[in-house]
Formats: C-alpha cells, sequence, structure tokens
C-alpha cells in the first residue's frame, strides 16, 4: 500500500532485493534535495492570478471544501515533465502540455464529523481546453506528512503530471493528518478518506475558477494502494449523490486493498504479504485504528517489548519509513505479542468492525466504465484482492475486468498502469457520456 522510498526499491520485474531498495533509496533522496532547490526558485504562478483567499485570514464564506489558501508548489513545460516522469521509470507517452500546480488548504471534517483543514495538489495543464475535466488522484500509505502530493515534488505526484499534462485538471487530497492537515492520520479509514476526497474536489472546483480554468464537472477517479481502494469509496459516493456538482465519469483503482478482513489481513499471516510491508501496516493500521475504535489500552497489550514503547512514536508522522521499519520488528509474529497475534488471526468485536468499515467499496453496481488494474507478484497488495472486488461488483449485477499487469510487484503495478490509466482517461472524454 505504500508508495514512498521502500516500495519504490523493488524491481519491477523481479521482486524486492534489500540491494535494489537501498540503491533506489539514495538516488530517491538525491532528486528530491534537487526539486527541492528546482521549487525553492518557483514562486510566480505563471501568469494565472490566484484570488488572495489566504490574506488577513478571509476565507470562502460555506462549509466544507471552503477554500482557505492557494499556493503554487511547481510550474514545469512539457519536456521537464517528460523528465520528471523518465526519472522514475514512468511511460511518458501521454503528455501534451506543461503544468502548473497548486497547494491548496480547504475545510473538511475530521473522523467525528468535527471540522479541521486539510490539504492537497491541484495540477492543471498549460494548454488544452479551457473548462477542464478533473480526475481524482488518491495516493498510497505514507507515514510521513510531508511525502504528501502537495508537500514533496517525488512519486505522489506521477499520476497528478500524468493526467494534467494529457489535458486535465487533477485534484489530489493529502487526506488529513498528511502534508499541512493538523493531527494525526487516519490510516485506512474508509469514512474521512472520502469526505476529504469529497472536499478536495470542492475546493479544486473553486480554486480552478479563480485561475481562470473552470471544472465541467466530469469525475474521473484514479487511485493507488490505499488510494485505489479510497477510489473505489470515492467513486461510490459520487454516484450516490455526494456532492450534485461532480458526476463519476469513469473508474480505475490501482492495487488497492478492497478486502481487508477476507484477502489482505489474512496474506499478512500465509506468506502473500512481506514481512517488511506486513510489519509495517500492521503497525500503523493498528495505532491508527486503536484511536478511532480504541483495540487496546496500552501498546504493550498488542506490541511485544522493546516496540511497545516506541511505535507510536514512530508513526507520528514525521520519521522516515525506513526508520520506522528499522525500530520495529522483522515479522509480524515478533511484533505482536502471541495473544494478540491470535486475536488479529481470528479477529472478532472491535477489531473485526475496525476491519469491515474500511470493506464494503465494492459492495454497490457503478454505472461508468470501471478497470481494476493490479500486478501478479505484488507482496504488498496481493492481487485477489482485485479479485475480491470484481466477485462483489459482479455480484452487484456488473462485470468489471481485472487487468492483470503480469509479474510485476507493488510498486511495478503503479509503474506499468498509471500512464494506461492516463491515455485510458484521455480515450473516454472524447466519447460522448453515457
Amino acid at each position: 500500500m505504500s508508495d514512498e522510498s521502500r516500495i519504490s526499491g523493488e524491481n519491477a520485474e523481479s521482486g524486492t532485493s534489500q540491494e535494489n531498495r537501498t540503491s533506489w533509496r539514495g538516488r530517491k533522496r538525491g532528486l528530491a534535495r534537487a526539486a527541492a532547490l528546482l521549487l525553492a526558485g518557483v514562486t510566480a504562478l505563471g501568469g494565472l492570478t490566484v484570488a488572495p483567499v489566504a490574506a488577513a485570514g478571509e476565507r470562502d464564506v460555506g462549509g466544507r471544501g471552503g477554500l482557505v489558501s492557494v499556493t503554487s508548489v511547481s510550474d514545469h513545460d512539457a519536456a521537464q515533465v517528460r523528465a520528471f516522469l523518465a526519472e522514475r521509470n514512468i511511460a511518458g507517452g501521454t503528455v501534451r502540455y506543461g503544468v502548473r500546480a497548486y497547494r491548496l488548504t480547504y475545510r473538511t471534517v475530521d473522523p467525528y464529523g468535527k471540522p479541521t483543514t486539510a490539504t492537497g495538489l491541484l495540477t492543471l495543464p498549460t494548454g488544452g481546453a479551457h473548462r477542464l475535466d478533473l480526475v481524482s488522484d488518491t495516493h498510497g500509505t505514507m507515514v510521513k506528512r510531508t511525502y504528501a502530493p502537495s508537500a514533496s515534488e517525488d512519486f505522489g505526484r506521477v499520476p497528478s503530471y500524468l493526467n494534467a499534462s494529457a489535458g486535465k485538471a487533477v485534484a489530489a487530497p493529502d487526506y488529513l493528518g498528511l502534508g499541512e492537515g493538523p493531527g494525526p492520520h487516519p490510516y485506512m479509514d474508509t469514512a474521512s478518506s472520502v469526505t476529504a476526497s469529497v472536499d478536495m474536489l470542492r475546493a479544486a472546483r473553486t480554486a480552478a475558477a479563480r485561475l481562470g480554468r473552470p471544472l465541467d464537472g466530469e469525475v474521473y477517479a484514479t487511485g493507488f494502494s490505499q488510494g485505489g481502494q479510497v477510489a473505489m469509496a470515492l467513486g461510490k459516493a459520487l454516484e450516490h449523490g455526494a456532492d450534485p456538482h461532480f458526476r463519476l465519469r469513469a473508474l480505475a483503482p490501482i492495487s488497492g486493498p478492497y478486502d481487508l478482513e477476507g484477502q489482505e489481513m489474512p496474506a499478512l499471516f500465509d506468506g502473500r504479504v512481506n514481512d517488511t510491508s506486513s510489519v509495517l501496516y500492521i503497525s500503523y493500521w493498528l495505532t491508527a485504528q486503536n484511536r478511532l475504535h480504541h483495540l487496546y489500552g496500552n501498546p504493550a497489550e498488542v506490541f511485544r517489548a522493546p516496540y511497545a514503547s516506541r511505535v507510536e512514536s514512530l508513526l507520528d508522522g514525521t520519521h522516515e519509513e525506513d526508520d520506522v521499519v528499522k525500530g520495529l520488528a522483522p515479522s509480524v509474529k515478533r511484533l505482536l505479542t502471541p495473544a494478540f497475534y491470535d486475536r488479529l488471526r481470528h479477529p472478532t468485536g472491535r477489531l473485526l468492525a475496525a476491519l469491515r468499515s474500511a470493506d464494503g467499496t465494492c459492495d454497490w453496481k457503478p454505472d461508468v466504465p470501471v478497470r481494476l488494474y493490479a500486478g501478479a507478484a505484488d507482496t504488498d497488495v496481493p492481487i485477489q484482492n482485485a479479485g475480491s472486488c470484481a466477485e462483489r461488483l459482479a455480484e452487484h449485477g456488473r462485470a468489471v475486468p481485472v487487468l492483470n499487469r503480469g509479474n510485476v510487484d507493488h510498486f511495478g503495478s503503479f509503474a506499468v498502469s498509471a500512464p494506461e490509466v492516463a491515455r485510458w482517461f484521455g480515450e473516454l472524454s472524447s466519447r460522448p457520456s453515457v
């Protein structure tokens, strides 16, 4: 589910060697430093005018989705976009225009329905139609808040740059507690991920109009890993009328954990998910879900020593993923107490309720084109998740293809699928809406 440095090190064809992971981390950090120097020089808005919504505390009138501020974060011509993608081994055949990206701060609600703020990335093409279709892109697992799309010019921006350079606007929420949003990230809390995503669409609608590129209301939803699951849930919400201004046009999630109870959680124990990812995901999920469902009173009830005393501080949003992994056990069995390990294998009560609160994203009948992308060699989110989703959609009367990208791992499934999604969205936008 992660799109940070660990999965970036995985070879898209052959697996997860530690040597490849380490060498890629060094390359990625070098690219990040170069990107930071580039962004430090970006201050102009490319001739577009931004309304001064951040001045003197001025805010939009209204509630959820109200725009608080707009900040320019990048401005690239088409050649620079192709170079950005090529450096990350992403095909750039759909690139037609340059892109301009902005961090939006907007109003939303927390998991308890209380007002808060969140941030996200709005990316616009420098050419193409005046009135734009909108792509919603929801990102994968991130343990460090500054890896979020609006905060870091790295892999989190690949779908934004791909789709914007092909001629669409792209709204990429950071989610709650990531980017510059306050508080901890409620990891894998589907409900709040959807509200943050819908409110990001609303904020993007306001910002795009002020930037002179109004949106036409058509939404193409995609997302990777954790974001694939969020994309399915967002599509369901939009089709059920979450906001009358937006009409779902197509849905193309990549390698999402759509079935925690039936597939993803069992895969942590049967070897389908590798040990490093298993430890990271279960630690992140338990600490986040405990704040919502009160799964335990003391970390020592769940985690063995010495991990119980450090797990929550490691997952406070300020640590690199490598540091989190190094600070925890090498396997789930060595991380958890024997009693909780058995409890997790046979969940009941609040633990089962927490799992099921994230499932159900495929329990509906889409009235738009849908494609599920996945990789056969994925040891983070096994391809059986996509199979379960397709089965549930079929039970509701809609047959949906699972596009198996072959012998690719988790990040490999994203690398080969994201350009295809951008191309497919482009093909669909040239056809009449159903």
